[in-house]
């Protein structure tokens, strides 16, 4: 059973405006270029007139939550380190100078850090936003890693954040996600929302030696053996979902949720990072169906779920790059190449000013 939250949210969602998105594509093909020269750049900003319900595409106001999140399975050793490391890079994130806010400085996009989860406290003085819902989630294998409460909790915490943004005037949202552990609570999801083998999905996350790995990935494949998702397809119903977010997942992945979740009940589009943000993103499409309509994917990272992430999204990231900084960088980096492609777009420079004969479609 699903909670009636949940129930609520998913009726929630609306549709893009195809009006809007028939007019950008218009508006498109009348510039002084080849027809679709810029390539996916021209379908992800007729999508984003759709998100947002208007021609005039915008992202001068971006914002990046970036959820905190400490992940009780690292008691089993599968990760190099623990919960101080999340500390120390809340704290450089409140500072402002953590790798994701030195990109985003140069981008213009401001980063908002949430403890979502941390083990730790941070003093909000110290410019971590305090959103705390537990001091990290269970080991999943001696129990679940959240309780369904806690898991709504998040999401509501992560809509509530994109709702505060819409209204602060942000035309962009991305996700970004900091916690030791998280590539394994993610590679778990992965593994069962897409039904693929554990090997298949999990990588080597910040740095694991082949020893490290194959204990990584025989934690996981026994967590999913104990709480039961070993089965002959896709966990796909929304009741399913919830109780895979809540037996192996972490409170970082439900948070982005919310996010993805909140910008699609706000018409504003939201930027997929890594790999635990996708998870994030096909999580949040299969408990509140139609939001992928508001996601746009930034890069295809190195961890080996990425790619099929993408495609049951029906996305196509145009960074190529094997990032993995995690913290929302990949989707900073997308930013920038939208803004020059919306450059192009905002020009309006017609074939008339420069002598051409308009280039026609055919075939479509």
């Amino acid at each position: 059973m699903i909670p009636a939250q949940l129930r609520a949210w998913a009726g929630a969602v609306p549709k893009p405006d195809a009006s809007a998105v028939k007019e950008c594509r218009r508006r498109m093909d009348a510039i002084a270029k080849p027809l679709d020269g810029l390539g996916l750049f021209e379908e992800m900003i007729a999508r984003m007139a759709g998100m947002q319900r208007t021609a005039q595409v915008g992202i001068a106001k971006a914002k990046l939550p970036v959820f905190c999140a400490d992940n009780g399975i690292v008691e089993e050793g599968v990760a190099q380190s623990d919960a101080s490391v999340t500390a120390a890079v809340a704290l450089s994130l409140g500072r402002g100078t953590s790798s994701v806010c030195r990109m985003a400085k140069e981008a213009g996009i401001d980063v908002l850090p949430v403890d979502i989860g941390m083990q730790k406290a941070v003093p909000e003085e110290k410019g971590v936003r305090n959103c705390n819902i537990r001091r990290g989630t269970g080991n999943f294998l001696k129990g679940k890693a959240m309780t369904e409460e806690e898991a709504v909790a998040a999401i509501r915490c992560g809509l509530e954040l994109a709702e505060e943004c819409a209204a602060e005037g942000a035309q962009l949202l991305l996700t970004g996600e900091m916690g030791i552990g998280n590539t394994t609570t993610s590679a778990a999801m992965a593994a069962a929302l897409l039904h693929l083998p554990v090997e298949t999905v999990t990588g080597r996350g910040a740095g694991l030696t082949d020893a490290g790995l194959q204990r990584k990935r025989d934690v996981i494949r026994l967590g999913l053996q104990l709480h039961g998702f070993e089965r002959g397809d896709e966990t796909v119903e929304a009741a399913e979902v919830f109780r895979l977010l809540c037996s192996v997942g972490g409170l970082d992945i439900a948070g982005m949720a919310g996010v993805f979740l909140g910008g699609a009940l706000c018409d504003t589009p939201v930027v997929i990072d890594g790999v635990i943000s996708a998870v994030a993103a096909l999580t949040a499409e299969r408990l509140f169906p139609g939001c992928r309509a508001y996601m746009l994917a930034s890069h295809q990272g190195k961890e080996p779920a990425m790619p099929v992430l993408l495609a049951r999204l029906g996305l196509r990231a145009p960074v190529h790059a094997a990032l993995a900084l995690g913290e929302g960088t990949g989707g900073v980096m997308l930013v920038p190449l939208l803004r020059m492609a919306l450059a192009v777009y905002h020009g309006d420079t017609g074939f008339d000013a420069l002598g051409m004969v308009p280039y026609e479609r055919y075939g479509k």
